[in-house]
């Protein structure tokens, strides 16, 4: 399962030599950059997070910041890229490998897939909700919004009847889509707004043999 894994800078003693650092590259510095994003917003309780903490995080001016990404809200789309290509690359696993299960075992394994990315990637899950994004640019929610768009979309295909000739979800897929999607972000919304203490895979098996 992927995991972005959060930056942890050592603060220099003042006594250590600037050489001793290893100039990075402005990949791995954008790569930094989104690390210690993604760890300060995985603190519980955490507020807004402004540029100048963030740079403060990593000990560096704002304007270095600013060098790597032109705003705040440019820095949170490349967390919403990594969400985005994990989850779907990992959807696209699920079917490929998908076997003899059928569709409604391929869209618990979503489901429980995305659950599972939340709680392996706290900070991350705090933006797939949006609490993160209050007050930021409206365009990320909307990009937020139409990731779970492409979530329901595939478990509806997931459930579309089996039967030959049938091209269109039923309505009874349309339904059970719905719910698993207000599943996951129902889910993953509490687990952010408890301090990450109520896990979203809590009793995940029962409630999905429930739902499907």
């Amino acid at each position: 399962m992927s995991k972005f894994t959060p930056a942890t800078p050592e603060s220099p003693t003042p006594d250590e030599s600037r050489a001793t650092r290893r100039r990075l590259q402005p990949g791995e510095r954008r790569e930094q950059i989104l690390q210690a994003l993604a760890a300060m917003l995985q603190q519980p309780g955490a507020e807004r997070i402004t540029t100048a903490a963030l740079a403060r995080q990593l000990q560096v001016s704002e304007a270095a910041l600013y060098r790597h990404f032109a705003s705040k809200a440019q820095m949170f789309e490349g967390l919403i890229d990594f969400i985005e290509h994990s989850v779907f690359s990992l959807v696209r696993h699920i079917e490929e490998q998908g076997g003899e299960a059928d569709g409604a075992q391929r869209a618990a394994r979503i489901t429980a897939m995305v659950l599972q990315f939340g709680e392996r990637n706290p900070g991350m899950a705090r933006v797939m909700v949006g609490d993160a994004l209050v007050f930021e640019n409206e365009r990320l929610q909307q990009r937020m919004n139409l990731f779970f768009d492409k979530i329901e979309a595939q478990l509806r295909q997931c459930l579309r009847p089996e039967a030959e000739g049938v091209a269109a979800p039923s309505v009874d897929a349309q339904v059970r889509a719905a719910a698993l999607c207000d599943l996951i972000r129902g889910r993953l919304q509490r687990y952010a707004r408890t301090g990450f203490r109520r896990l979203p895979s809590e009793q995940l098996e029962a409630t999905l043999a429930l739902l499907l």
